[in-house]
């Protein structure tokens, strides 16, 4: 299974997955559909599904135009049937979806939106978080509440540790200012930072980041409790 980073909009990443094999492709958050379709056109690939984490326009802004050009099945969370543009397949929460050779886990990880969901493929280690938890970083809580998104962070937390995130933002560099900000000391997270820098500089995502990294990094996720993790919540709103 290979993962593209298509670029869209002016900071959000899509992500093409394929199947090397049968040339058939899955689009995770499709905020445009332009650079979606040049580079389905340009590989000859069949795309068969349309996976959105949640319900924001900057994720699936692309959704009616590309199942319109190639009849795309789109995938999201049960609870956004109402919400997302065109859907077909409606998941829950711990389901295994699989179609074809794509299986994931879906997990619901409300507190940026209501329905917000995860696409975790286990077979791959890899786990499309969308706005929820980003590289040093995570989203702002928009329709849900603190304990919300402490507690799906947690899930997160509790996969296993060479875990790829991909998420749905270049947020990294700015998310480091406050994580270095409110952990001064943290030398791992000072060695991240010059890597983050260095592939910047050279055009290069920051994504995917591992769930250690952002384990012994990440602010948010290094938060034991609601209380400590809503003060941070709160102070990097007005940051």
């Amino acid at each position: 299974m290979e993962i593209r980073i298509i670029k869209c909009l002016q900071d959000n990443y899509s992500y093409v997955i394929v199947d090397e094999v049968s040339k058939n492709a899955c689009v995770i958050d499709p905020s445009e559909a332009k650079p979606i379709i040049d580079f389905i056109e340009k590989n000859k690939i069949n795309l068969r599904f349309i996976l959105n984490t949640h319900h924001h326009y900057d994720h699936v802004g692309g959704n009616q135009e590309l199942k319109k050009r190639y009849n795309s099945k789109i995938v999201g969370f049960k609870g956004d049937k109402d919400r997302i543009p065109e859907i077909d397949i409606l998941v829950s929460d711990n389901q295994i979806w699989k179609e074809e050779s794509f299986e994931a886990k879906v997990y619901h990880i409300p507190g940026h939106t209501s329905g917000h969901i995860a696409f975790h493929f286990f077979n791959e280690k890899k786990i499309f978080t969308g706005d929820t938890l980003f590289s040093l970083g995570c989203g702002r809580i928009f329709e849900g509440t603190y304990k919300q998104m402490f507690d799906s962070l947690s899930k997160i937390k509790a996969l296993p540790r060479e875990t790829e995130i991909y998420c749905g933002h270049e947020y990294t560099l700015q998310n480091s200012n406050f994580c270095k900000l409110n952990d001064p000391e943290n030398l791992k997270l000072k060695k991240k930072i010059i890597e983050i820098k260095e592939k910047l500089e050279n055009g290069l995502p920051t994504i995917p980041t591992i769930l250690n990294d952002e384990l012994e990094c990440n602010i948010f996720l290094r938060a034991d409790d609601i209380k400590s993790f809503s003060k941070l919540r709160d102070l990097k709103d007005n940051f």
